[in-house]
Protein backbone atom coordinates (compact mmCIF):
# COMPACT_ATOMS: atom_id res chain seq x y z
CA UNK A 1 0.00 0.00 0.00
CA UNK A 2 3.14 1.82 0.65
CA UNK A 3 3.76 2.62 -2.89
CA UNK A 4 0.31 3.52 -3.89
CA UNK A 5 0.15 6.31 -1.32
CA UNK A 6 3.71 7.47 -3.03
CA UNK A 7 2.26 7.32 -6.70
CA UNK A 8 -0.89 8.87 -5.62
CA UNK A 9 1.71 11.62 -4.36
CA UNK A 10 3.57 12.15 -7.17
CA UNK A 11 0.15 12.59 -9.01
CA UNK A 12 -0.20 9.10 -10.57
CA UNK A 13 -3.37 7.08 -9.93
CA UNK A 14 -2.94 3.92 -8.37
CA UNK A 15 -5.17 1.23 -7.23
CA UNK A 16 -4.31 -2.24 -5.07
CA UNK A 17 -5.91 -5.20 -5.16
CA UNK A 18 -6.35 -7.59 -2.32
CA UNK A 19 -8.65 -10.50 -1.11
CA UNK A 20 -11.07 -9.77 0.48
CA UNK A 21 -9.80 -11.94 3.39
CA UNK A 22 -7.51 -8.94 3.90
CA UNK A 23 -10.59 -5.67 4.37
CA UNK A 24 -9.58 -4.60 7.88
CA UNK A 25 -5.72 -5.33 7.77
CA UNK A 26 -5.96 -3.22 4.36
CA UNK A 27 -8.18 -0.33 6.85
CA UNK A 28 -6.12 -0.16 9.98
CA UNK A 29 -2.87 0.15 7.59
CA UNK A 30 -4.49 3.11 5.68
CA UNK A 31 -5.17 4.80 8.72
CA UNK A 32 -1.82 4.36 9.97
CA UNK A 33 0.04 5.95 7.32
CA UNK A 34 -2.93 8.87 6.63
CA UNK A 35 -3.60 7.86 3.55
CA UNK A 36 -7.31 6.36 1.46
CA UNK A 37 -5.78 4.54 -1.30
CA UNK A 38 -8.21 3.11 -4.19
CA UNK A 39 -8.36 -0.60 -3.39
CA UNK A 40 -10.30 -3.33 -5.27
CA UNK A 41 -10.72 -6.57 -3.25
CA UNK A 42 -11.76 -9.98 -5.12
CA UNK A 43 -12.82 -12.71 -3.54
CA UNK A 44 -10.59 -14.86 -1.35
CA UNK A 45 -8.98 -17.06 -1.49
CA UNK A 46 -6.68 -17.16 -4.73
CA UNK A 47 -4.20 -19.63 -3.54
CA UNK A 48 -3.77 -22.67 -5.84
CA UNK A 49 -6.73 -21.05 -8.54
CA UNK A 50 -6.63 -22.25 -12.07
CA UNK A 51 -5.43 -20.13 -14.83
CA UNK A 52 -9.16 -19.79 -15.67
CA UNK A 53 -10.28 -19.14 -12.02
CA UNK A 54 -7.82 -16.74 -12.11
CA UNK A 55 -9.08 -14.89 -15.33
CA UNK A 56 -12.69 -15.03 -14.67
CA UNK A 57 -11.32 -13.38 -11.04
CA UNK A 58 -9.23 -10.48 -12.81
CA UNK A 59 -12.53 -10.18 -15.41
CA UNK A 60 -14.61 -9.35 -12.59
CA UNK A 61 -12.64 -6.85 -11.10
CA UNK A 62 -11.46 -4.93 -14.44
CA UNK A 63 -14.16 -2.40 -14.20
CA UNK A 64 -14.08 -1.56 -10.79
CA UNK A 65 -10.13 -1.16 -11.29
CA UNK A 66 -10.50 0.87 -14.14
CA UNK A 67 -12.97 3.23 -12.37
CA UNK A 68 -10.78 3.58 -9.93
CA UNK A 69 -7.47 4.86 -12.20
CA UNK A 70 -9.95 7.04 -14.26
CA UNK A 71 -11.12 10.34 -13.05
CA UNK A 72 -14.61 11.74 -15.34
CA UNK A 73 -15.34 15.61 -14.80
Amino acid sequence: MHDIVDLEARGIPGVYVATSEFEDGAARQAEALGADPAVVFVEHPIQDRTDEEMQSIADRAADALISALVVTS
